[in-house]
């Protein structure tokens, strides 16, 4: 490469990426798809898979059946400890091993972790690696097919990485804000009233900005869904389109059911060079900041911003010496439009930047592999950091609900210097100290909407979930009633804003708001 590199420089030598779309009897197990994303890995760098008896850290992306929640109380067997089955499975003993915590930042926070053990010499060949098996999982389980070769006979329990508190409330839970599809919308609709948007306008333009993923998508061949879409058919709701959350609808939310793994192989320079890595395989991360909003929803100073994504990626640019302006390949975290919408407007990005915001397809498209989505970013990113040396890429990584922002900055240029980022708890401290509004658990008598979303089921609209305003300016939780006429109203004229009555709902345990 021409430049001095320190020995102890992190620097990204391998990444794989699987996809099964095969049947759901023939699936590999969540072990096997670990497996294959890894070996991707090590083939990639030139390596054989052999090599990878000699990890001595190991990071495993956290599985979306062991999340807190309906998935993980499912019937199947389970790996207890899936960084110990897949070192035993490469014959390895890492000094370190992990698995993290649920969310989507995962993958980014993991990678920022390893690279800052390598650059301070605690280690020198690591594994990151990842997978989703909910699509075959769904299908075994339908077809009573049994889940043999999923399990095994460890029993012992992996250090974890990660914040792990839930990501809602017992009351944010009751209300339904525990589902990112109910509360993405609120985002959303928030968005949309502070830009004064009509509801029509606002349709369109999410059609608008989804609709380049789907071209992505299309071409690549990992995608779940290589399917591209115009971007009125995205947003036209039919029998194959559903509503799902106000205003989205099933085209616009990420897909869980798929079967993808991915993997990086970091090494540090030295490393590379004894394993003999060429050096046009290298991409280095030059940037990277972890970072939490405040953490439950109706803690949020409001539902159209987010600090953390805004800090986490001033402070990545700032590591890598570069500008919004440098980077030539992005990808920002794609759950929902609101997501996009946020991160882009955090970092100085415009909706229609000629660059693209996403170099998979999206969550929606490519596929939204549980808490892994990100490491098929990176994994991409490498490969297309190869074909433009010197170019800048920069993908964003986002946990729970908007709460968790993880963010990395890469290139082929070497890092010149040592290696060294910022304590994440300088920019945690910024954001923990923001003011934000008093919470009221039980509020009554007359409020305003300050987001909505109304939910849909199969059959239709269910019920409203509305974030509020007390008289005292105070904020809570609320659903409306299931009146389809008051359901219906919320769709066809702006609910930010309306007023009400809130109060206790008959079942003692929500609020009840009714819109005048």
């Amino acid at each position: 490469m021409g430049a001095y590199m320190r020995d102890d420089t992190p620097v990204l030598i391998g990444a794989g990426q699987f996809t099964y779309r095969g049947d759901a009897g023939n699936s590999p197990s969540p072990l096997e798809l670990l497996k294959v994303a890894a070996e991707r890995a090590a083939l990639d760098a030139g390596l054989k898979g052999s090599v990878l008896a000699d990890l001595d850290a190991l990071a495993v992306v956290a599985f979306s059946i062991d999340a807190p929640g309906g998935l993980s109380k499912l019937p199947l067997p389970r790996l207890a400890d899936p960084p110990a089955s897949l070192a035993r499975a490469f014959s390895a003993s890492p000094a370190w091993s992990v698995y993290t915590e649920t969310g989507g930042n995962s993958p980014q926070q993991a990678v920022n972790v390893v690279c800052e053990r390598v650059a301070g010499g605690e280690s020198e060949f690591a594994l990151v690696t990842g997978a989703e098996f909910l699509g075959s999982l769904m299908k075994r389980m339908k077809g009573g097919l049994g889940f043999e070769g999923w399990g095994d006979d460890l029993a012992s329990t992996p250090r974890r990485i990660g914040d792990p508190r839930p990501g809602v409330t017992k009351q944010e839970a009751a209300h339904g804000l525990g589902y990112p599809v109910n509360t993405y919308p609120l985002f959303e609709n928030a968005l949309r009233a502070r830009d004064g948007r009509s509801l029509e306008d606002h349709q369109k333009q999410l059609g608008e900005l989804f609709a380049p993923f789907t071209k992505v998508a299309a071409a690549n061949p990992y995608a779940w869904f290589p399917v591209e879409r115009s971007a009125e058919e995205l947003v036209t709701v039919t029998d194959r389109n559903r509503m799902i959350g106000y205003p989205y609808p099933k085209y616009l939310n990420a897909i869980m059911e798929v079967d993808q793994s991915a993997a990086v192989l970091i090494a540090s320079v030295r490393k590379a060079r004894e394993l003999g890595v060429p050096e046009d395989k290298w991409v280095f991360l030059h940037g990277c900041a972890d970072a939490s909003d405040l953490w439950y929803p109706l803690e949020r100073q409001d539902y159209h911003s987010s600090p953390a994504m805004r800090l986490t990626g001033q402070r990545a640019l700032e590591m890598a010496g570069i500008g919004v302006e440098d980077l030539d390949l992005i990808d920002l975290y794609s759950c929902f439009p609101s997501a996009v919408r946020i991160g882009a407007e955090e970092i100085g990005l415009a909706l229609d930047d000629p660059r693209g915001l996403t170099i998979t397809g999206g969550l929606p498209y490519f596929g939204g592999p549980g808490n892994n989505y990100a490491l098929h970013a990176i994994a991409e990113m490498v490969g297309k950091l190869r074909e433009r040396p010197g170019a800048y890429g920069l993908s964003t990584a986002n946990g729970w609900f908007l709460t968790k922002q993880s963010v990395g900055i890469y290139s082929t240029r070497p890092v010149e210097g040592k290696w060294e980022r910022q304590p994440p708890s300088m920019v945690q401290a910024r954001i923990d100290a923001l003011p934000h509004p008093e919470i009221v658990e039980n509020p009554q008598g007359l409020a305003t909407i300050e987001t909505y979303t109304v939910v849909h089921g199969r059959e239709g609209a269910r019920m409203g979930v509305i974030i509020g305003r007390d008289a005292q300016g105070r904020r809570f939780v609320a659903q409306t009633p299931d009146d389809p006429e008051v359901l219906r109203d919320l769709e066809s004229c702006e609910g930010v804003g309306r007023t009400g009555v809130v109060g206790p709902h008959p079942d003692g345990v929500r609020n009840l708001f009714v819109p005048d």
